[in-house]
Parts: structure tokens; sequence; C-alpha cells
């Protein structure tokens, strides 16, 4: 039950696309970080699920993708069957978007083109029922494993405003900072994130997560950070010293 928050600017505005991504995945399935592991997509970078060689999180050029998982199952598809989701953030930074009924679980899929500066960021839902496509307005906006900024999931009410309220020009630096120059403008986010680990790993309303007391053997993993502007994609990576535990985080 991954979280993702991200901030759409206005129309016309210089300020770039800006994401959080929080992993939460069986410690148990093995991942490689942030990384060129695609030797046929030359500067593709993502976190590689090792296992069926797809990503969590891409970014190639000026497009990004990340995916998270929602309930859901593929009507008339055989478990054998079933497709990785792995490869939906492959193509989706390719250029092409799920489209149809596809053959996997439940997602939701956050998708950043920002080819011009009046960039779409889109979020497409698959339930296993119906595929739904939404392009998000501009503000900041929380995902987790049901719709965009939905009240009725505990860590969205409890820390979207947080999120909402932050102002990057608080940050060293501030939002008018050139590309690659100044220190994070992360900041204000992650010190959001390190109040929200102040709750019980197995809170409903927490961000960095265990969720064995849920039901499923997923913890928080890792985060990236990201900002995305025509000319591409700024990417950083950081792991958690225990799955489900919190530390400062260190973005590479």
């Amino acid at each position: 039950m991954c979280t993702v928050v991200i901030r759409v600017p206005e129309p016309g505005s210089s300020e770039p696309v800006r994401l959080l991504a929080v992993r939460d995945e069986d410690p148990q399935r093995p991942w490689n970080p942030l990384g060129e592991w695609w030797p046929d997509r030359p500067g593709l970078v993502g976190v590689q699920d090792r296992v069926a060689g797809g990503a969590w999180l891409a970014a190639q050029g000026p497009r990004l993708a990340v995916l998270l998982n929602r309930a859901g199952e593929p009507s008339g598809v055989r478990a054998e069957e079933v497709e990785s989701r792995g490869g939906i953030v492959l193509a989706s930074v390719a250029g092409t978007s799920p489209e149809g009924a596809p053959r996997t679980l439940g997602f939701n899929l956050v998708e950043v083109d920002g080819t011009s500066a009046g960039a779409e960021v889109a979020v497409t839902a698959w339930d296993g029922v119906a595929l739904r496509r939404e392009t998000l307005a501009p503000g900041t906006h929380m995902l987790a494993h049901d719709d965009v900024d939905d009240a009725t999931t505990p860590r969205i009410a409890a820390w979207h405003h947080s999120f909402e309220d932050t102002a990057f020009a608080d940050a060293p630096g501030g939002v008018d900072d050139e590309w690659g120059d100044g220190p994070e403008w992360w900041e204000p986010w992650i010190r959001v994130l390190g109040d929200s680990a102040m709750l019980d790993p197995s809170d409903d309303r927490a961000i960095i997560r265990d969720n064995h007391a849920h039901g499923y053997p997923t913890v928080s993993l890792l985060a990236c950070v990201a900002e995305i502007r025509p000319d591409g994609s700024d990417v950083h990576y950081a792991q958690l010293e225990r799955p489900g535990h919190w530390n400062a985080l260190s973005f590479d």
C-alpha cells in the first residue's frame, strides 16, 4: 500500500511537477535501487523488481511513472495468466498508457508527461472491472490504494493538508532555484513525512507502514523524490535502514 504525494503547477508556471513516492513491498521480494537496469532503454532509470524485471517507479526524459497496488482481479483470467504490473510503468515512460482490460491485478498508475511547459499529470485506476483515467488539476494531491485525495483513506485524511500547506519556498533555495542548483527542495515534505512517522507503523494513518497487522506482508522500504520539467526528470532515492521503521533519509 504505497503512498504518492504530487504537486501539479499552475498552467504557464515555471515550477516543475514535484513528487514524493514511498514504496511498500514484501522485503523478501528482491529489488534493485534507482538505476539504469534496462540496457535496451538508454536513459531510463528506475527502481527495478528483480523477480519480474519491471519497475515500481521509472523515468525517461521528461516522463515519469509510478505504480501503486489497489484491490481488484481481472475477470476471466486464470491465476497463471495474470501479468506483472511492472511492465505498465516501463510502457508508460515510453509513451504508452494502459487501455482496454489489463490482465493484471488492480493498480493506480501515476503518469507525468512533462514534454511541454503545460505538464500533464494523470492517474489511471484499474480495479479488475473498469479502467478509469483522471487528469489532475493544479495543486497538491495524495494517493494510496483507493482514489486520488480520497478522504476515507486514513493517511490521506491525516496528512494531505500538511503536504498541501507546505511551501517549498521555505526550503533553502526555494522554488525559483535553477535546475540542479541549490539545497534540496524536498526537505519540507520530508519533515512532514517524519512527523507522520511518529505514529505506530500499523496505524491506518501512518505513511511509513508495517501492514502485517492488516493481513499483508508489506512494509515501507524506500522513498523517491522527483522533479519533472520539459528538459528531463531529476529523481533521487533513499532506502530505510530497517523496513517499516523511520530514519532520517539521505537521498542519492
